[in-house]
Order: structure tokens, then sequence, then C-alpha cells
């Protein structure tokens, strides 16, 4: 890698902007990114019914407020939100109002008039925000260390090619510190989180009240990879994170410490951070396979039930999507709300 900036070369976290959000970028494109890549709501409407049973119980824990918003962050085209719209009960539906937070357009297949589409969050409202896969697309910058063991920040042209600029700016020397330490060994890299904190931070804020929740790809402290995670996703392929629109371009996500810029915004509230397989097993998802006996008194809703349970699989699978980090964090309520998400699920499980 050139240790001198390349003309025309920017920090990733501009050259990130510009290529998923700016002009053409790869979000803003009028056929989306599903094609690219799929998420827990693609792999099965399972996954939609557990946020509908946990919007319940934000309502719940609320009172029964005359409204109710359900807020999806980053919607893609709209799939969670529709999925959890049909899957509420019928008195929480009529009092349910839902956003669909996205920069694009409303996708022309979107026709259900109770999706509000919006590039920002709705304000001051009350119930349930759910970030499913946005905050790692939050773009952020990210450091290398130089032959010297110094931090530099890097920066890196259209076609992906990369050089060593300044030190990093005093704000993300700062984050570095606290939440990602630096070492000093040449060619080790970090990935400043500090915008990442600060748009979760402002998504809490919109919260009168209710539950704030993000999943995603996380890592903590304690274990911050050497090399950083950046990468890229092209027609379901890992590829090269290059910042031409062409893919995505996509780091994991230091929940942690989402989690502390969260609770300063929520007035000190204890966030809790889980896995998405045990969240999801205390939201009714189970990969257990259904008694081989149902096969001989009702082989129709055997069939069903092996489906489902096959697609809960999915979504709870240890090294895959049950891996990822739910952070979760209460706005105006007991923490007591949470207790639900706070199950251990034993690895060795039956799947």
């Amino acid at each position: 890698m050139s240790a001198r900036p390349h003309s025309g070369s920017t920090g990733w976290r501009e050259a990130a902007e510009a290529a998923l959000y700016g002009p053409g970028g790869f979000y803003l494109r009028a056929e989306g990114p599903g094609r690219h890549f799929r998420t827990s709501v693609h792999a099965s409407p399972l996954f939609a019914a557990a946020v509908a049973r946990l919007l319940h119980r934000v309502d719940e824990a609320l009172g029964h407020p005359d409204e109710l918003a359900f807020v999806d962050l980053g919607a893609g085209h709209g799939e969670l939100t529709a999925g959890v719209l049909a899957a509420l009960p019928a008195p929480v539906a009529s009092r349910t109002r839902a956003w669909a937070v996205e920069r694009a357009a409303r996708p022309a297949g979107l026709d259900d008039p109770r999706i509000e589409w919006t590039a920002t969050p709705p304000e001051d409202v009350t119930g349930l925000l759910f970030a499913n896969e946005w905050l790692d697309n939050v773009p952020l910058d990210i450091v290398e260390n130089d032959r010297d063991g110094h931090p530099r920040l890097v920066h890196v042209t259209p076609d992906g090619t990369e050089s060593l600029s300044g030190p990093p700016p005093a704000a993300d020397a700062r984050w570095l510190e606290r939440w990602w330490p630096p070492a000093d060994e040449p060619g080790l890299r970090a990935e400043s989180g500090r915008t990442r904190d600060e748009a979760w931070a402002a998504a809490v804020g919109t919260l009168a009240a209710g539950l704030a929740v993000a999943v995603d790809y996380s890592h903590a402290r304690v274990d911050r990879p050497a090399f950083g995670t950046l990468t890229g996703f092209r027609d379901g392929r890992e590829c090269r994170p290059v910042p031409d629109g062409s893919c995505d371009l996509t780091a994991h996500v230091a929940l942690d410490a989402c989690a502390a810029a969260g609770a300063l915004t929520a007035g000190g509230a204890e966030p809790v951070l889980t896995t998405q397989r045990a969240a999801l097993a205390a939201l009714g998802i189970s990969g257990v396979r259904p008694p081989l006996s149902l096969a001989s008194t009702d082989p129709t809703a055997y069939v069903r039930a092996l489906a489902s349970a096959g697609e809960a699989a999915e979504l709870t699978a240890l090294g895959g999507l049950g891996d990822f980090g739910w952070l979760a964090q209460p706005v105006g309520v007991a923490t007591g709300l949470l207790r639900g998400l706070l199950v251990d699920v034993p690895d060795d499980e039956e799947q």
C-alpha cells in the first residue's frame, strides 16, 4: 500500500457515503439491492412474525397506547414492515402506525397504504424502532498502522486502490482509544465506529417511549478483529470492497459502543446485548423438528411444521444468522421489558 494518498482519494467514510447513497448509489437504484445479499427478513417470514410478537410485548409494556409506532429503520423494499403488519393481532394492528425509513424512493410494488415511506425516522413516537442490518451500512473511516506502528487514516480511490494518509481526526482517535485500543504492530487495522454511535444515538432519540433494537454483524471490545471487517457483496457473493457503487460496502458493528451511546440518549436506561439465537428463542422461534408421529396422523401439518423448523434453524444457526448481535435499548420504560430477550439457548439444542 502506498504511504501517500493517491490523487482523487478520500477516507473510506466519505467514499462509502458517495458509493452507497450518492447519485446512482448502490442503495438508491430503483431495482434495489435485494439480489446482492440475503437477510433474516428474506430467509423466512418467521422473522417478521417474531418482530411482530416483540411489538405486541412492547405494546403491553406501554399500557396499550392509542397509537403504537413501528419504525423499520433501513427498510429496503419494506418487506419487514409489511410482514410485521400482517402478523399482528387485529386489535394491535388497528392502533399501529408503521413507518418504513429508507433513503431510496418508495418501491412501486409496495401498495399497502398503512406503510408511511420516509427518508428520516419520525420524531417523538411511542413503540418499537427496529434496525435490521442498518448500522453495518453506516459509513465509517478506517485506520491502519504504518511501518512504524503509527495509526494513519486509510484513503481509497473509486477503483478500490488504498493508500495511507495522516493521523485520524481527534474524535476518531478518542473513540478508538476507548473502544478499539490501538496496538503498534505495522499493518493492523481498526474501524472507527464513532459515526455508528452517533447514528444509533440519534435513532434512539426519536422515541418518546418504547424500545429500540439494532440487529447486525457485531464484535465486542475484547475480541476486535485485528485487520478489520470491511468487505463487499455483489450478486450474492462476498467480493473486494470497491467504492464505485457496484457493490454493497459493509463492516461489522461495535454494538457495545453503540449501546453506551444509546444509553446516554435514553437517560441512562440499561441496554441489553444478546444474540439472535437467544432473542428469537425468547420470541417463540425454534428449530426443533416436529415429532415423526405427526407425519402419520396429519401429513400436511407435518410438512408445514418441518418447513417451519428448517427456516427457524437457519435464522438461529450457530456460525450463521443466529450469531448476529441484538442490541435492545429501552426508552422511558422499565428494563424489565427486556427480560423476555434474556434467554440462554444451549449450543447443543436440537436443530
